[in-house]
């Protein structure tokens, strides 16, 4: 049986790591986040390592408050490149395999087609840049460990795009939502589904960046329209343009993801993003 250490634990993701982690038998998990385990200290994590056995970890642990990082950026880069580095090292000196979640803001959103894993990356705020630098952190340490890109991750726990149009059409007769910034939503179980589907893999694991987020395409509108549809609410929705929306860190206007590569590398099915919303809400 493969020890699996998560960490981030209560977040989305890792969140919904523990909502499906029955359906895995063969993996035993120790969940974790900041009071358990301070990835930021290297002799805690070594510590840690040293009296646990890690065959693998997850890390989903991460500072996502994209417009907070810009006035914040030293506890972005601790988070998103410091405490990746310290797992790199700490999983390259015991063997055990890594999985580090990354981000579609790593590309500066002027792409006409799906990114490639090979493109070219160039964040625009501080977010961004501290993910991508934790991610050369990972692979530069751990060459063996595995960097999945995500986008628009949404779930039934955290703070999230569709959680908050919930709220908010529950609460108000209109919203001005963006329609001119293009991704995927991203359901956290389907991701969590994928990175366990990879460890368990017959082949191994092949390290490398890899992209993924449920199959489609939408803007922040389409996904509002169709929270909206299948929540049966009343509330208004209006397309409006990003400058009519300002934001204090710039997102990317365009950021689909090319997902070839992690499902012919590891046989993946991934649910299209329309199907995956409408099993959040139950419907």
């Amino acid at each position: 049986m493969k020890n699996i250490l998560v960490t981030g634990a209560k977040g989305q993701l890792g969140n919904a790591l523990q909502s499906i982690a029955a359906q895995y038998p063969d993996l035993s998990f120790l969940y974790t986040d900041r009071e358990e385990l301070d990835i930021t200290d290297a002799a805690a994590v070594n510590d840690f390592f040293g009296r646990q056995t890690i065959d693998a970890v997850i890390n989903c642990a991460a500072y996502t408050a994209v417009d907070k990082a810009e006035q914040d950026e030293e506890a972005a880069f601790l988070l998103n490149f410091q405490a990746p580095l310290i797992l790199a090292e700490a999983c390259a000196g015991h063997n055990a395999t890594l999985i580090h979640v990354s981000t579609d803001y790593v590309f500066d959103g002027n792409a006409n087609r799906p990114y490639q894993e090979t493109d070219d990356a160039s964040p625009h705020g501080i977010y961004g840049a501290s993910k991508l630098r934790g991610e050369a952190a990972v692979l530069g340490y751990h060459p063996n460990a595995v960097v999945i890109r995500t986008s628009w991750l949404y779930s039934r726990t955290g703070v999230n795009f569709a959680l908050r149009m919930q709220q908010l059409m529950q609460e108000k007769e209109s919203l001005n939502v963006v329609y001119d910034q293009t991704g995927t939503p991203t359901y956290a179980p389907d991701l969590a589904a994928a990175i366990l589907t990879i460890l368990q893999h017959p082949d191994g694991v092949t390290g490398g960046i890899y992209h993924y987020s449920n199959e489609g395409v939408a803007s922040w509108y389409d996904f509002a329209v169709a929270i909206k549809a299948l929540t049966g609410s009343k509330c208004e929705i209006n397309p409006v343009t990003t400058d009519q929306y300002p934001t204090a860190a710039k997102r990317p206007a365009y950021s689909v993801l090319n997902k070839a590569k992690i499902k012919a590398a590891f046989g993946l099915n991934v649910p299209y993003w329309r199907d995956s919303l409408a099993v959040c809400l139950g419907k």
